[in-house]
């Protein structure tokens, strides 16, 4: 019990110092996103430079909110997962800043557009400055931290318990969120993610729209295409990196499924922030129409899905070991026992 105290006393100023730098960094991008003004004269407002900043607007927000309201059951039972759990939260979500961080910095190394003098364009950099600053803390704070406790044995705890551990305690909630909305959750964690990042990227689509004043249904659509499966990426990676919700073992099959499916969600993500340079290869003039920046960006997530998943019939063995089971599987088996988290 002391050492799980120490544990989560050593991880307090990691989580705390990288929320600080998370809140920073949102409110900076934020500033040079959503103000036409300040946009404008912003050195990283077009592409690629532009998709980063885009994606972590708002994943950062996200994954700061969940390790926010997660503090909430910090002196719950797991105080030893919960902490090295939230820790590697905490790493992705400064992993995330730092990408932009170094995105950023490529924009205006590389001046195109040209930087336009003036206050705003002092300000951002002054902003980017300070982010850097912070996130190089934040990063050593983890690897000091890494170094200190190790890797990660085998978790019992996952960040869905805590949500029904804290959900439990309050009586409107205490009905639906109990043992077997949990068991549920887990069983159907990619039809969960799925539907999330789909509602989330309507929102998003939504927004986008309206303040664009899109008319165009197939530029709609591919936006919200694009979006879901930048969120789907996320909540997939995330959760592989931080344990958000403990997935019982699945079927080879499933398993090369599911990750050939991620990896055509990345591909299309990268394929959208590198349209530009990509389209000479496989047309000619600019990219200008929608049917053909779709063709590009899905086609090449369908590509490397197929790809992947021909890869992986070929190396992954047919009889998996129990050594390529989940971590989680001691999580979900420990839900099965009533009254082990009260």
């Amino acid at each position: 019990m002391e050492h799980v105290e120490e544990n989560g006393r050593a991880a307090s100023p990691v989580v705390l110092a990288s929320l600080g730098t998370a809140g920073v960094f949102e409110a900076l991008t934020l500033l040079a996103t959503q103000d036409k003004t300040v946009r404008a004269a912003s050195p990283w407002q077009d592409d690629p430079y532009d998709v980063v900043v885009s994606l972590t607007q708002f994943t950062v927000p996200m994954l700061a909110l969940v390790i926010a309201l997660r503090l909430l059951a910090w002196q719950a039972p797991g105080g030893a997962d919960r902490a090295r759990q939230t820790v590697r939260a905490v790493g992705a979500m400064t992993a995330l800043v730092g990408l932009t961080v170094v995105s950023e910095w490529a924009a205006v190394i590389a001046g195109t557009p040209a930087p336009v003098p003036g206050t705003w364009t002092s300000v951002l950099i002054s902003g980017l400055v300070a982010s850097s600053i912070l996130t190089a803390v934040s990063a050593v704070l983890l690897v000091r931290w890494r170094r200190r406790w190790g890797p990660s044995g085998r978790w019992r705890y996952d960040w869905l318990g805590d949500a029904v551990f804290v959900c439990r305690r309050i009586p409107v909630l205490r009905r639906c969120a109990g043992p077997h909305a949990a068991a549920w959750v887990r069983r159907r964690a990619m039809t969960v993610f799925v539907t999330l990042s789909t509602l989330a990227a309507a929102a998003v689509t939504i927004a986008q729209a309206v303040g664009e004043r899109w008319t165009d249904p197939l530029l709609i659509a591919w936006f919200l295409i694009v979006v879901a499966t930048s969120d789907l990426a996320f909540c997939v990676i995330s959760n592989a990196v931080a344990g958000f919700i403990a997935r019982p073992p699945r079927t080879r099959t499933r398993r090369i499924a599911e990750v050939s499916v991620v990896a055509g969600c990345v591909a299309i993500s990268a394929a959208t922030a590198f349209r530009d340079a990509l389209w000479p290869l496989f047309g000619t003039g600019s990219l200008t129409s929608v049917p053909a920046m779709a063709a590009l960006t899905l086609g090449a997530g369908l590509v490397t899905s197929v790809v992947t998943a021909a890869l992986l019939l070929a190396c992954l063995p047919r009889d998996p070991s129990s050594s390529g089971r989940r971590r989680f599987g001691a999580a979900a088996l420990y839900w099965r026992r009533p009254g082990t988290h009260r």
